[in-house]
């Protein structure tokens, strides 16, 4: 199991990194079926707002489920929301650290609500929100 729901205190932390690769962004799209062109087609992405090609959102957003579901809180914890706010985009070979800090604590319901960011290499936010969980 994860951490025993009366360590974890306001304040706590914890992250994980990932360098996204091209790879991973063809995985993620033959899982989802997303293959928008700025994803995975050079020439499409090129004529985008970003000029080439990005990391799928959602991608990106899944290293928070990563924290939550094997750091903090860990093993058994159950999702029950999520608010993304993309603020920047991750292109292939950017280095992204998800990053949950509890920030509110329902001990009667064993439920946590935690800041969620993620940054890039650079340290720019590249995904901000809130998640609200139920501990195992």
């Amino acid at each position: 199991m994860g951490i025993p729901f009366e360590q974890i205190k306001i304040g706590d932390t914890a992250s994980v990194s990932k360098t996204i690769s091209e790879t991973d962004v063809y995985l993620y799209a033959g899982i989802t079926g997303d293959f928008n062109g700025v994803h995975i087609n050079k020439e499409a992405a090129a004529t985008s707002i970003f000029k080439e090609r990005i990391a799928h959102g959602m991608l990106t957003a899944g290293l928070i489920s990563a924290v939550i579901g094997c750091r903090l809180p860990g093993e058994g914890t159950i999702y029950l929301s999520q608010s993304l706010k993309f603020t920047s985009p991750v292109k292939i070979g950017d280095t992204v650290t998800a990053t949950v800090e509890v920030i509110g604590k329902q001990e009667n319901k064993k439920r946590l609500t935690l800041k969620t960011i993620c940054t890039n290499q650079h340290g720019q936010i590249v995904i901000e929100g809130e998640a609200l969980v139920k501990c195992g």
